[in-house]
Order: C-alpha cells, then sequence, then structure tokens
C-alpha cells in the first residue's frame, strides 16, 4: 500500500479528536472489511492448500492452483498489518523494515499471482490447440521449473521496493509508508525531484505493462480464442466453461486496474483526491485475494450444490471441466507419415496411450 505526503493526522493519541467523523468512519469501515477478508481468506486459501497439497494427486492442473493458492495466502497473511495502517489514519507504526519488507512481500504476491494466471491461461490455450505437443512436454516436472521461475522473477521485479520504500514523518508527527525514488533524505531538492520522477516513472512503466497490461491481454486473448472456437465447434456441452473464463477476465481486471490507476495517478498529483482509489484498490485486491478461490467454486453451480458436496469434490469437479473438459471433446488429428483424424469424447485416453495420467 503506497501513500505519500497527506495532511491527514494520525488517530492515536492527542490528534485523534482532530479526525473528521466522517473520515474515522470510513476508515474503520474500510478496516472491519478488511479484518473480515482476512477472516475468510486464511480459512478458504488454507482449506485450498491443504486438499491441494494433501489430498489430491500431484498434476499439472493442480501444481498450477498450488503455487497460485499460496500468492494468495502470501497476500492474505499482509492484510492486518494494512488494516491497522488504514484503521489509524495511514500512520504506520510498524517501522521502516517492516514497510520494506510488506511492501516488497505484496509486490511479490501481485506479480506472482498475475504471472500464474496469464501461464493458467496459455496452458489452457495449448491444451486446446496443441494437445499432442502437450503429451511430450507438458509434464510435472516442467511445469515446476516454470513455477520457481515465476517465483524467482518475481522476487526482482519486487527487489526496488526493499530500496525505495521507506518511512517518512509528515504533519503532526503522522508516520507514512511511501517510496523514495531518490533514494536520498533529502525529499525537497530540485535535482532529486527530477530523478525521482524519472525513477518512478519507470518502475511505474514495468509494473504497469508486466503486473497488468500485457497479462490482461493474454488472459483476455487466449480465452477468447478458446471460447470463440468451442462455440463454433460446439465443443461445450454446457455454459460453464465459458462462465469460468468471463469470470477469470473480469475478477483480473476489477481486481487490479484501481491499484494501477492510483499509482499512475499518483505520479502527476498526490493528496486527498486519490483517498478514495486508494482504499477502493485496497479493497478489491484483498477481495480478490480472499474470494477468488471460493467465487470459483460457484461459478456454474448452485449455493444448494455447493453445500451439499464436499470440497475436495468441488475442486476435482472444477479442476477437471474448467481445464480439460473442452480438451477431451475436441477433435484431434494425429501427422506421422500420413494424417489420420480421430474423433470422439474419449480420444486422449483412449488413442492416446503415451500420455499419462500426470500429464493431464
Amino acid at each position: 500500500m503506497d501513500r505519500g505526503n497527506m495532511t491527514l493526522q494520525p488517530t492515536t493519541g492527542e490528534n485523534s479528536s482532530q479526525i473528521p467523523a466522517a473520515v474515522s468512519t470510513t476508515h474503520l469501515a474500510t478496516a472491519v472489511l478488511l479484518f473480515t477478508t482476512f477472516l475468510v481468506g486464511m480459512v478458504g486459501n488454507g482449506l485450498y492448500l491443504w486438499v491441494l497439497g494433501l489430498k489430491m494427486r500431484r498434476t499439472v492442473t493442480t501444481l498450477w492452483f498450488l503455487h497460485l493458492v499460496s500468492s494468495y495466502l502470501l497476500l492474505t497473511l499482509l492484510i492486518p498489518f494494512f488494516a491497522i495502517y488504514v484503521l489509524l489514519g495511514f500512520h504506520w507504526v510498524f517501522g521502516t523494515a517492516m514497510c520494506k519488507l510488506l511492501n516488497a512481500c505484496i509486490s511479490v504476491g501481485m506479480f506472482t499471482s498475475v504471472f500464474l494466471l496469464t501461464l493458467i491461461s496459455l496452458d489452457r490455450y495449448i491444451l486446446t490447440h496443441r494437445p499432442i505437443w502437450c503429451r511430450h512436454h507438458r509434464t510435472v516436472p516442467w511445469v515446476r521449473k516454470l513455477v520457481v521461475g515465476v517465483w524467482l522473477v518475481s522476487l526482482a521485479l519486487s527487489a526496488p521496493y526493499l530500496a525505495f520504500r521507506e518511512t517518512r514523518v509528515v504533519d503532526g508527527g503522522r508516520i507514512t509508508c511511501t517510496n523514495n525514488y531518490t533514494l536520498s533524505g533529502v525529499w525537497n531538492g530540485a535535482e532529486l525531484q527530477d530523478l525521482g520522477r524519472r525513477v518512478h516513472l519507470a518502475v511505474f512503466v514495468v509494473r504497469f505493462l508486466l503486473g497488468f497490461l500485457l497479462p490482461f491481454c493474454t488472459i483476455a486473448g487466449c480465452y477468447g480464442c478458446m471460447g470463440l472456437e468451442m462455440k463454433e465447434k460446439s465443443l461445450a456441452r454446457s455454459r460453464k466453461p465459458f462462465k469460468v473464463m468471463v469470470a477469470a477476465v473480469v475478477s483480473f481486471f476489477l481486481s487490479w486496474l484501481p491499484y494501477h490507476l492510483y499509482h499512475g495517478l499518483k505520479f502527476f498529483k498526490d493528496g486527498w483526491e486519490l483517498d478514495s482509489i486508494l482504499i477502493i484498490y485496497t479493497l478489491t485486491s484483498c477481495f480478490n485475494t480472499c474470494f477468488t478461490p471460493v467465487f470459483y467454486l460457484f461459478v456454474g453451480r448452485s449455493f444448494q450444490q455447493v453445500l451439499k458436496t464436499s470440497l475436495l469434490a468441488l475442486l476435482r469437479e472444477t479442476f477437471a471441466e474448467d481445464l480439460s473438459v473442452h480438451r477431451s471433446q475436441s477433435n484431434v488429428q494425429i501427422s506421422h507419415s500420413g494424417r489420420t483424424s480421430i474423433t470422439g469424447t474419449s480420444v486422449l485416453r483412449l488413442k492416446l496411450p503415451l500420455m499419462t495420467s500426470k500429464q493431464i
């Protein structure tokens, strides 16, 4: 969570009476929502990890979602710190080290979840269009290497927070956790401010391109192509695959757009005008982290159906339908010296014996 120069006084100590009642009420309501989201996220993501890690066979699909939920859980664990930050009127009480570490962890969780969602989308697209290639290359060890690479890249992209992030004392003795792109203790020098703006712009462009625009275009493009092909060839027996695809794209867009919008506007100005966007992006990113795993269980199902089915059964059904049903219903063409066309709903299982269960 980023917070720059603001005139809001802390809500603790002798200055607490100076906070407007409306602002205090907004901060209190936001903090309550964040703590509630934290509890839901801990239970939901914890159950997901327990089922995916211990109760389900390790496949490519479960490996993708195991690490995706791990990134969600990382972000969930950080929510109480920022709920307190909001509750105190954006007065940071956890020190400079925690300011750097927590924001670096937020960046790691954001990049990791975004990159994994992008890779999952590409994986689904390849499953539909290159099933023969998947037989030889889509394996658990191969995906495990990709996942490790995602975490390492996310760590590298988040490392600047350990340098730029620091605490600053502003009006009324309030302490903020903000970015200092000049890497200097002097905040008001003209040359340093110009340097800081250039560094800020470079960081924002990299974060926006790699953390939102390119992944969003990739996710939307993959699901759009898959949806058109499934619709044209009538490969889906129900509307659930389409609902899952639309839900993934919409939730990604609504969750992270306010985050990048806030940081983009912050480049041009700072102050009370950004308060509403700050609160909106905090809530949307936290809701996405905590409620997306639960939301996937309800896509294409009634509430009563979810209540009557065990979590293990729901996850197995979700992953099976969401990732491979349309593939198992598609027509597969195998080319050797000639070309053979094979059609059938169970073609991958019956006609391609070299594809092991772990590759699916």
